[in-house]
């Protein structure tokens, strides 16, 4: 039994820590019951399948951040616009559930109008990563299979930029034409870096690039483990050439797992910049964390 539970619900996975009022882990569960595989009605179920012996008698604090909030979740909680702090437990959504133990909020995404943009589970691990950093000015990289730069001053998300970037080598290293030339793992670190040197220097020749790693390929015999890693450096090139206005000159903090961030790394790091990583569940958590202590903060 916990005192309540941190929930992080994404489109492929469910991970719930059972917590101590003061903020300590006492249990830790994940399964695949992602928003992705749950009809509305499926949501409550395989919370209480996953963490039902978690909850006491008693009316249990549940914090939800991710797709949980989308339109196909288990309730959507509208975004809020930006400039704003990362939204925290006063504009949760309040979900009505079946079982009485259960007191469910689902943190609210963040959105932009113009340029238009969202996000829904970056911005509690922003969240995190303020509470741990709570004087940080500067940008946060989210690299993934939808990459974010994000604007912080004072405390508060004040614009930022989604780029299609991990999806896009998905798609192009797998069903694309160029599956045939790159190899599904390995890499070559120097082929990278100069993919992304020549990318920054000249993206608009990306496209062109892209299909000479087929050609390259059928005429030279190009390694595959160097085709993956060149295809990484073009798609990750691009993605800095438009992103150049967040984080030249800036002190960049990138929230991302280990494999995913190195790369973007390795590419800051090649154009002088200082760059700090951290882990994305620890983030998450931290933000989840945040929420309950102002959520205890506001209630008598």
């Amino acid at each position: 039994m916990t005192d309540w539970l941190a929930v992080d619900w994404g489109t492929s996975h469910l991970r719930v820590w059972g917590m101590s009022k003061g903020g300590t882990v006492e249990a830790r569960k994940t399964s695949d019951a992602g928003m992705g595989r749950l009809a509305r009605d499926g949501f409550e179920p395989a919370l209480l399948d996953l963490a039902g012996d978690m909850l006491g008698a008693g009316n249990t604090p549940i914090i939800v951040c991710g797709m949980a909030g989308s339109r196909q979740g288990w309730a959507e909680a509208k975004y809020v616009a930006i400039p704003c702090a990362p939204p925290g437990i006063d504009r949760a959504t309040r979900v009505s559930t079946n079982d009485p133990r259960l007191s469910v909020h689902i943190l609210p995404g963040v959105k932009q109008t113009n340029p238009a943009d969202v996000m829904r589970g970056e911005e509690t691990q922003i969240a995190g990563f303020l509470a741990l950093n709570p004087k940080f000015d500067g940008v946060i990289c989210l690299p993934g299979t939808h990459s974010k730069w994000v604007h912080i001053s004072a405390g508060e998300i004040v614009s930022f930029r989604t780029f299609m970037t991990g999806e896009m080598f998905g798609w192009l290293s797998s069903q694309s034409i160029l599956r045939h030339s790159v190899a599904a793992q390995g890499w070559d670190a120097d082929a990278f870096a100069q993919a992304v040197a020549d990318t920054l220097s000249r993206p608009a020749e990306m496209a062109a690039k892209l299909f000479s790693l087929r050609a390259e390929g059928l005429l030279n015999d190009l390694d595959q483990h160097v085709a993956r890693a060149r295809l990484s450096g073009l798609v990750i090139g691009a993605e800095l050439a438009a992103a150049r206005p967040y984080w030249l000159g800036q002190h960049v903090a990138l929230i991302g797992e280990d494999a995913v961030c190195k790369p973007y790394a390795d590419a800051l790091s090649a154009q002088g910049l200082p760059v700090e990583r951290t882990n994305t569940e620890r983030m998450t958590l931290e933000g989840l964390k945040a929420a309950f202590k102002t959520n205890r903060q506001e209630t008598p």
